[in-house]
């Protein structure tokens, strides 16, 4: 399940139990949505509660980001460390965006904003 949050400057995205590709698709589709308003999209991914991913979802995560190198300025990915190799994922996915990796909502949420 995925729960999407437009707010100004930030695109926030947080996933619980298995992140699926219906799941992902609706991030894109948000995400795409939010770059028709902007140039450039910050985005908070929050994987704290996340129990897994399937295949396809990194996938997609691929072919999307290859579409959209630019489109990103800031990625933070909020993580325990057991899924920060999700992070090496976006990381060499294709994006000049900065990525920053963090376990506390507070900081990720600013660093995101740009702040």
């Amino acid at each position: 399940m995925i729960v999407i949050q437009d707010e100004k400057n930030l695109l926030k995205a947080s996933i619980y139990a298995e992140f699926t590709v219906s799941d992902y698709r609706e991030l894109e589709n948000a995400i795409i949505a939010k770059l028709k308003a902007q140039r450039k999209l910050n985005l908070l991914l929050d994987f704290t509660s996340m129990a897994g991913f399937t295949l396809d979802v990194a996938w997609e995560d691929i072919k999307f980001t290859r579409s959209h190198p630019h489109d990103f300025a800031r990625i933070a990915v909020l993580t325990s460390d057991q899924w920060r190799s999700w992070l090496g994922w976006l990381a060499t996915a294709f994006t000049d965006a900065q990525i920053g990796s963090f376990t506390d909502p507070g900081p990720a949420e600013a660093w995101a904003r740009g702040a």
